[in-house]
């Protein structure tokens, strides 16, 4: 996926779950969703008094609330139809199996040990402070449906839950005391605060279509998670007696959940924190997170792999679905949703939006809407990434032939793409400075415009800083961190990201392109409405560089053969 030329913000948006029929008045909608507020009673508390009813039931005319009461009249228009007996609720809370007894003892997470060792690093940096990291909570779509569920990156890396798990969740790195109450200098415990499995005695089991295990699933219990985690497990609702605890000084990654971040900035007011000190201190505290993924660990390079290989997966389905496509209307869709249907298949879902840009939609960078046709003749963009379980996402581009060969003037622009493509891989090493991978690229494109005629200035004036001509044809830049974010680590320092020297353990793309706009009067009509990028997933090694995405063919006749193969 392309960047701009500095490290871009995290965006993502995840498909929306889709809401009960019939399901009954939400629970969430009446109380606190925020971690630590009133919440409904959890493992071993007491159970959930009835919710009350206004109106008369679901069948209630508006006229029999107050006319003040919104909540009434709210309940009142509800057109769910839902059990409200008590003989109802006992039924309900009787004739169950003990939790947890038909399922199987938990296992340690594989991604456990590695948590462990980047929480010590974080803790290291931080002593005597305690940490606040945010899972985030449900995002609500429309109404009373929510977006699909994905926790920040920076809970997923310091926790390694992955998949839809565990919203409203909250990391804290607590300091550690001495026996007389005062903070020492280095080490903190890590505690895991989220919603832990209910009582089936309590409503929320079958009431809360949000929360309740009935509608969404069973939660873990404490123990569960410890297991599963290796870390300490508490109670959500035990997080601001956690948080006021001692007076340590708070930080918090104040992006992933508002409401936190609020219930925090209060904390610190009462506390007589400066604000501005204090958002200074958040913002540290985002960027050392941001630059501790720059270089990853041995399971994170395992889950790369996988996410590409599951991508490459994904492209093969789509070079299948090309005939299908060019049949539809909206033949972009088809291209997007064969994709999909393996990240769905094989991974959590897409990394990040589909683009699948036919035509002279290639030349619009971010081209998400996937509405267009597929016709004969034209290149197909697809950019495109799995996002695995445990949220690490691919992010790989190839540009392919509707028809399976390229014609000429396709051919000529693919291959000034591919060449300042290995371009960048031959600087890919360590001891080589991030920005020389972009630096290479730009070379070769600005020389293979000049000799095409397309620049009025020479190559080299193009490339100097007071030049740029070369850029109108490729504004963005040509490489970007990857692991849990498409654009991962883009809070890190300029010196750490573009300024830095490439270490082995680093995973970034490579994607230059060329894009000519339909009406791009600067270029010769043969070339006007081709896009073409190539873009690969890069891990550097101890002595050069591996293209993690190269089971995908990138030489222009491998591309034609690899395309006939898959269509018989």
């Amino acid at each position: 996926m392309t960047t701009p030329t500095t490290p871009a913000p995290r965006t993502s948006t995840a498909p929306a779950q889709e809401a009960a029929v019939d399901a009954p008045q939400q629970a969430t909608r009446e109380a606190p969703t925020s971690p630590g507020a009133d919440a409904p009673a959890t493992e071993g508390g007491a159970p959930l008094q009835p919710p009350a009813h206004p109106g008369g039931g679901d069948g209630g005319s508006p006229d029999d609330a107050a006319p003040d009461d919104v909540a009434a009249r709210q309940a009142a228009r509800s057109h769910r139809q839902r059990p409200t007996s008590e003989a109802f609720r006992e039924l309900m809370a009787s004739g169950w199996a003990a939790a947890g007894a038909q399922e199987p003892p938990t296992e340690r997470a594989a991604a456990a040990p590695f948590a462990a060792a980047r929480r010590a690093e974080v803790s290291r940096m931080f002593p005597g402070e305690r940490l606040v990291v945010p899972a985030g909570p449900l995002k609500t779509r429309s109404n009373d449906t929510d977006y699909r569920f994905r926790a920040h990156s920076a809970f997923a890396h310091l926790t390694g839950l992955g998949g839809e798990r565990e919203p409203d969740a909250v990391l804290v790195l607590d300091p550690r005391t001495s026996e007389d109450g005062a903070q020492q200098e280095g080490g903190h415990e890590a505690v895991l605060l989220f919603r832990p499995r209910t009582p089936r005695t309590s409503e929320e089991f079958f009431a809360d279509a949000r929360y309740g295990e009935f509608w969404v699933g069973a939660r873990p219990s404490l123990a569960d998670a410890e297991a599963e985690l290796g870390l300490t497990c508490r109670d959500v609702r035990d997080l601001d007696d956690l948080l006021a605890d001692g007076g340590a000084p708070l930080r918090v990654v104040a992006d992933a959940d508002p409401a936190l971040t609020a219930r925090v900035s209060a904390l610190r007011t009462a506390a007589g924190t400066d604000p501005a000190a204090a958002e200074v201190a958040d913002d540290e505290l985002v960027v050392a997170l941001s630059e501790l993924r720059l270089v990853k660990d041995e399971h994170e390079v395992e889950q790369m792999r996988l996410a590409v290989a599951a991508s490459a997966s994904g492209f093969e389905d789509v070079v299948r679905s090309l005939p299908r496509a060019l049949d539809h209307v909206r033949g972009e869709r088809v291209v997007e949703s064969a994709f999909a249907a393996r990240a769905r298949e094989d991974g959590n879902g897409v990394g990040y939006e589909t683009i699948a840009a036919a035509g002279e939609h290639a030349c619009t960078l971010h081209w998400t809407r996937n509405d267009g046709p597929v016709r004969s003749g034209q290149l197909v963009l697809l950019d495109a990434g799995v996002e695995v379980d445990s949220l690490y996402t691919a992010d790989v581009t190839r540009t392919l032939p509707v028809d399976g060969r390229f014609t000429e003037p396709q051919r000529r622009v693919y291959q000034a793409v591919l060449d300042a493509a290995d371009a960048s891989f031959a600087v890919a090493r360590p001891g080589s400075r991030f920005r020389d991978l972009h630096e290479a690229a730009m070379r070769v494109i600005a020389a293979r415009l000049d000799a095409w005629g397309l620049l009025a200035v020479g190559a080299e004036e193009a490339l100097s800083a007071e030049g740029g001509q070369h850029r109108r044809w490729m504004v963005h830049g040509t490489s970007h961190h990857l692991g849990l974010d498409v654009h991962d680590c883009a809070q890190a320092r300029r010196e750490m990201y573009l300024d830095a020297v490439l270490e082995p353990g680093m995973v970034f793309t490579i994607e230059p392109g060329l894009y000519f706009k339909s009406d791009d009067e600067l270029v010769p009509e043969e070339l006007r409405g081709i896009g073409v990028r190539i873009e690969d997933d890069v891990l550097v090694t101890a002595d050069g560089c591996e293209n993690l995405s190269a089971a995908l063919p990138r030489e222009p006749g491998a591309v034609e053969e690899w395309m006939a193969s898959l269509r018989g």
